[in-house]
């Protein structure tokens, strides 16, 4: 028998044996399992919230429908979610520069464990600090920004007196997930070959020069994934939004005023315990539109990854 003979026998005794086909079932069902549970939270929201959907405005909060009820509480979510990634992003992005290429060895690794730390604080304990320490602190700023920014609708105020507003929730929830953004950047940029670093500090370039044109090049798509796997936690953060903001309803931009629009997590766990009826169905459904909201976040980060070209120093 030839040698091509032998081998694609050997590969086809392989491939009958029992424990790599009871291995390839277990793994198979677990791919099946997340999607019959990811399809089974889609149905029961589905299913719960399709009252709401059917009853006559009168009946749902607000007497105004349920699309005027929900689109509240989407605006100030994505307004939220949005602001504290604009500011935990860039921050994510040096913290991870500074870790991987400028700290020494030591202190890169304590600060390393910081950052994951970090990740692992409850959220309840952010939404206090954000009440107890960082509210009272952000008076004096707003203040300031009233005053001199107040052109910017963002900044009409007049301010709030205690605080508990979007600005300070948007910071308290920039803090959550800058450690998740951190972290992906940071190992994306230990990744980059070291064949390229090194050839750019030949050509000349300096340490800022390499790291624009061979690390964050690298690690681009790496910094929009993290940065929307921080975006998807923000969006449901819960606990601490609802100690944080003093929300009033409505929609409107200005961040440090006493009228701030709810979130979506917020309100459900404000508003669950004293529903009933086509409240809690209008709940549930405003608890779908953020499950379809995150769902969407989450695909575009995968579709990011995906779209990933991988390249080494050999290529």
């Amino acid at each position: 028998m030839s040698n091509t003979g032998q081998g694609a026998a050997t590969a086809r005794r392989v491939r009958k044996r029992p424990a790599d086909q009871a291995f390839r079932g277990i793994t198979t069902g677990a791919g099946v399992l997340i999607l019959v549970v990811l399809a089974g939270v889609a149905a029961f929201l589905l299913i719960e919230a399709w009252p709401s959907f059917v009853a006559p405005a009168e009946e749902i909060p607000g007497e105004g429908g349920l699309v005027l009820y929900i689109w509240p509480l989407v605006f100030g979510t994505l307004l939220a979610s949005v602001l504290a990634l604009v500011i935990a992003a860039p921050l994510a992005v040096l913290i991870a520069l500074f870790i991987t290429h400028y700290a020494p060895r030591k202190l890169a690794q304590f600060l390393g464990y910081v950052v994951d730390l970090l990740a692992a604080v409850p959220s309840i304990i952010y939404g206090l600090w954000g009440f107890t320490v960082l509210a009272p602190a952000t008076r004096g700023p707003a203040e300031w920004l009233h005053e001199y920014l107040g052109f910017v609708p963002l900044f009409a105020g007049p301010p709030s007196t205690t605080g508990r507003t979007m600005f300070t929730t948007a910071l308290v929830l920039a803090v959550m997930i800058l450690p998740i953004v951190t972290a992906v950047i940071r190992e994306a940029f230990l990744q980059t070959p070291k064949l390229h670093e090194e050839a750019s500090l030949a050509l000349g370039a300096t340490r800022l020069e390499m790291i624009r044109m061979a690390v964050l090049p690298f690690g681009s798509s790496s910094i929009i994934s993290g940065s929307m796997l921080g975006l998807g936690r923000a969006l449901g953060e819960t606990m601490a939004v609802a100690i944080v903001l003093s929300a009033s309803g409505g929609v409107t931009f200005n961040l440090i005023s006493s009228g701030n629009p709810a979130t979506i997590a917020a309100n459900i766990a404000l508003e669950f315990p004293e529903s009933s009826g086509v409240a809690i169905d209008t709940l549930i459904a405003s608890g779908l539109v953020l499950f379809a909201i995150t769902l969407v976040v989450n695909m575009i980060a995968r579709a990011v990854i995906n779209r990933r070209t991988d390249f080494s120093g050999a290529s």
